[in-house]
């Protein structure tokens, strides 16, 4: 019962916050014509390159780092050392802008791969590095995660795993199936979890943040107790378990280093949880 009174205001205050930071973030997956036309165009050497990403040193000594357009017109390899002119977009990703059209113009001097850098190539300043590291993490197709927090109605204590794999469909869309094991004074809980999400583009309200929404159906293992015999523990077994199907509804923030914050709600599978409180991370 404490749980609930403290965790209520605070849970009702991060919807409301979900739902209002969202807000600029769905407006920019919508771009007018206006707002897709601040083309930017550069020239330089390619000192990094990967399938998802590349970086070009140009000729005032300035790095710029890059992704991809789905649409980008770019030859079928970047190599390490070629000399390129590159028109982009401003993108979704913190540091990066898109590449439009990427041209050729200087083969590389000496043999290389578009994956790798050769030992005389000019180091990348940390933040460059680092940002490209968390883009080619966050472009990875299958990611392992944990999980843990909090459920009121009932009040359970909770921790899980989850997978993600995607995009699927869109660019923004990932599959995000987990498992969540939770206890409480009364009640115990085993979910499955078929989960999909809607990731938006961080805005400069959110920062580093991306909000997300998403939902997908609950196959949920629940066992209540309200009393046990005079000596006895708890004795739970999966035999004991009753099976409800639900749906759950969900919405969060994510960080460019794979930390989340997650609400969600379970509907027409009571008596679980009916609001979730989640804290992750995916590696």
């Amino acid at each position: 019962m404490f749980i609930r009174k403290l965790l209520t205001p605070l849970l009702c205050s991060m919807f409301m916050t979900c739902a209002l930071l969202s807000l600029p973030a769905l407006s920019q997956d919508d771009q007018s014509p206006s707002q897709a036309q601040n083309d930017n165009t550069v020239e330089g050497t390619i000192v990094s390159s990967s399938r998802t990403t590349f970086v070009v040193k140009s000729d005032d000594n300035k790095f710029h780092l890059f992704t991809f357009d789905r649409s980008a017109t770019k030859p079928r390899s970047i190599a390490v050392g070629a000399r390129v002119r590159v028109t982009s977009t401003e993108g979704d990703q913190a540091g990066a802008r898109e590449a439009t059209n990427v041209e050729t113009l200087e083969q590389a001097p000496h043999t290389g791969t578009a994956h790798s850098s050769p030992d005389d190539a000019a180091p990348l300043p940390p933040s460059v590095h680092n940002a490209e590291n968390q883009i080619q993490r966050e472009a990875r197709r299958w990611r392992m995660g944990v999980r843990g927090g909090v459920a009121l109605d009932p009040e359970l204590v909770m921790f899980g795993l989850h997978s993600q794999m995607g995009p699927i469909f869109r660019r923004n869309v990932f599959f995000r199936p987990n498992a969540e094991f939770a206890w409480g004074e009364v009640t115990d809980l085993v979910a499955l979890n078929l989960e999909g999400v809607y990731r938006m583009a961080p805005s400069r309200a959110t920062g580093a943040w991306a909000p997300y929404i998403g939902g997908g159906p609950a196959l949920n293992f629940i066992h209540q107790s309200f009393a046990t015999k005079a000596g006895q523990g708890r004795d739970i077994q999966f035999g004991n378990f009753d099976y409800e199907t639900g749906f759950n509804i969900l919405m969060g923030f994510q960080n460019r280093t794979g930390t989340f914050f997650e609400i969600k709600t379970s509907l027409y599978s009571a008596p679980a949880p009916v609001l979730r409180l989640i804290v992750g991370k995916n590696f």
